[in-house]
Order: C-alpha cells, then structure tokens, then sequence
C-alpha cells in the first residue's frame, strides 16, 4: 500500500483577467461578509473602483484560495488590505506569500513603506513577516484592528 502524496502549489499574481477578479471579490464576500460579518452587504468601496489599486490573487493548486488589495496612500506610502484566505487553506503559507508578494510589489513601484490595519489577532503573523505596530489598537470598519507598517529595506 503506498500513501498518496499531496503537494501545495502556491503562487501569488495580480488580478488582471475578469476570471481572476472576480475570484479575488469573491473570496473577500466570503471571508469579510459571510464567514466575519464585517461588512453586512459588501467590501467593495471605492478603492475598488479606482484604476491604479491592484487586485491581488493568491492560489492553491491552481485554484483562487486568497486576496490581498494594495494601493498607493501617498507619497511612496503604500497600503495594503483585504487579506483573506478561505478557511480551508489557512493552515498552509498563502497567507504569508500573499503579504510578501504585496510587500515586493509595492517595493518594486517605487514604495517606501507598506500600512495596514490588523485584526488583533493576526498581529503575531504580521510582526513574523517584519511588520511593527504603530499605534494602539482602534476602531476601523466598526471592529478593532492594530494599525501596522513594514519599512521596506534597500
């Protein structure tokens, strides 16, 4: 009897094609709206809309599993939001190849810097990946979250 071998394929890129899109927002729905309730309707705002925001898909197997969104805030300040990965996969590292892959994506535009805001409980995950807190914990779409950055080194 042999044991069957399962191996992850994790890859990250930028949603460009409408399949790809709409597997990004359809993982988002699922996560933030479904499974968390932060958002009653939707997640989508105007970020969304706006042409220069990147879409970020991350994948198992081949198959959309996690998002991650990143746009320009100022300067060379970026921001990045809307991490999510479906339950299933979050034993694995996409979550950590998503926040990576956002982190060399801004950094390659010209980024200094990279913010976000954290569910408390991912704080840990975040400072692994280099982040650091920069503030107490607030209020931001009406749950706490720990605002966070990452310096991008040279």
């Amino acid at each position: 009897m042999t044991a069957e071998t399962t191996v992850r394929v994790e890859s990250c890129r930028i949603a460009e094609a409408p399949q790809d899109l709409a597997a990004h927002h359809a993982v988002r729905h699922a996560v933030f709206v479904v499974e968390q309730g932060v958002f009653a309707d939707t997640d989508v705002d105007a970020h969304d809309a706006d042409p220069a925001t990147l879409h970020v898909v991350g994948t198992v197997n081949g198959q959309v599993a996690g998002v991650v969104r990143l746009y320009v805030r100022e300067g060379t300040e970026w921001r990045g939001d809307r991490l999510a990965v479906l339950p299933e996969h979050r034993a694995g590292r996409l979550g950590m190849h998503l926040v990576r892959f956002a982190v060399a994506t801004a950094a390659a535009r010209g980024g200094e810097r990279m913010t976000a805001m954290i569910q408390p409980p991912n704080e840990v995950f975040f400072r692994r990946l280099g982040w650091h807190r920069t503030g107490p914990t607030v209020d931001y779409v009406g749950q706490p979250h720990v605002p966070m950055e990452i310096v991008f080194s040279g």
